[in-house]
């Protein structure tokens, strides 16, 4: 079932519902910044959540922003941080133990060998995960309307492009106040730090 806002079961905390709830009341409020960086973040921790997903998509096709890549093998890997890490954590253990059954007489050689191949899914699933999550932890959501990315991290650096917002940009360096960001589409630029909120939240 997926994320419902409720007004007699409110959802409070860090959680996919409450942030979902939270990017809807942005997004009747015309605040779409607002509303992107909370749906991507809510979908951090439920990714294949349907109502995040297609509120999300409609919000980006509102503004004419460009659509997301589908990329259905993420999808299917990518799914609580948690969990997927003691997977990996359950998957050493176990590749651990198959080692120690290579003692004469410790096991038999089939139950040894189906160990070793579940312990190094388990660790190989974790770090699919960890490779496919790497990306959005360096992403960003552009949150006032008109920020314009400039040629050097200086407020009076010459404007190069103007990002809409809620575009989704990739953040690679920051300096005094300045975060360099690049877009979708190749283009890099300066943006003042508060024009720009990540969706992994730093605190």
């Amino acid at each position: 079932m997926g994320c419902q806002a409720s007004a007699e079961t409110p959802q409070t905390g860090y959680s996919a519902a409450a942030l979902y709830n939270l990017a809807n009341s942005y997004a009747r409020a015309g605040k779409p910044g607002m509303a992107v960086l909370n749906y991507e973040r809510a979908r951090l921790l439920a990714p294949n959540d349907p109502d995040i997903n297609a509120n999300l998509r409609h919000v980006r096709e509102s503004l004419q922003l460009p659509a997301e890549p589908h990329d259905w093998f993420g999808r299917a890997v990518v799914g609580r941080p948690a969990v997927i890490a003691w997977l990996g954590v359950i998957g050493l253990t176990i590749v651990g133990v198959s080692l120690l059954f290579r003692r004469p007489f410790s096991g038999p050689r089939w139950l040894r060998s189906a160990m070793a191949v579940v312990g190094i899914a388990l660790v190989g699933l974790t770090v699919c995960n960890a490779v496919l999550i790497w990306p959005k932890l360096h992403e960003g959501v552009v949150i006032v309307a008109g920020t314009s990315a400039r040629v050097s991290p200086v407020p009076m650096g010459d404007p190069l492009f103007v990002l809409p917002e809620a575009e989704t940009v990739t953040m690679t360096a920051e300096h005094e106040g300045f975060v360099l960001v690049r877009t979708r589409g190749g283009r890099i630029g300066w943006v003042s730090q508060a024009n720009l909120a990540p969706v992994l939240p730093r605190n």
